[in-house]
């Protein structure tokens, strides 16, 4: 996840990666990191987005693709209800 957080990630390639079931896999992940592999991997691409558009080195639509969203419209609606404000806005308050 870390290393390709673009990659359209499930529960079975996530599970094959670590050579576990899907349910010892989830159970697993659960119980080690406190969160489901789905949301945690939400809340990974989402801090990365925060970083990029913070450091303003790309537009949202680059963001967008380089954390995994096929569309800025799609990365928009996920980052403000993630966020709690649309990844433009976010941008223009938190730039260096």
């Amino acid at each position: 996840m870390h290393a390709d957080p673009a990659r359209p990630w499930t529960i079975a390639e996530l599970a094959k990666e670590a050579a576990l079931s899907r349910y010892a896999f989830f159970d697993r992940f659960v119980r080690g990191v406190g969160v489901p592999p789905m949301e945690y991997l939400l809340a990974w691409r989402m801090a990365l987005a925060k970083d990029l558009l913070r450091r303003r080195e790309a537009d949202i639509a680059e963001v967008a693709e380089r954390v995994g969203y096929g569309s800025a419209s799609t990365f928009s609606t996920a980052f403000s209800r993630h966020v709690g404000q649309p990844p433009g806005r976010y941008a223009r308050a938190t730039a260096h």
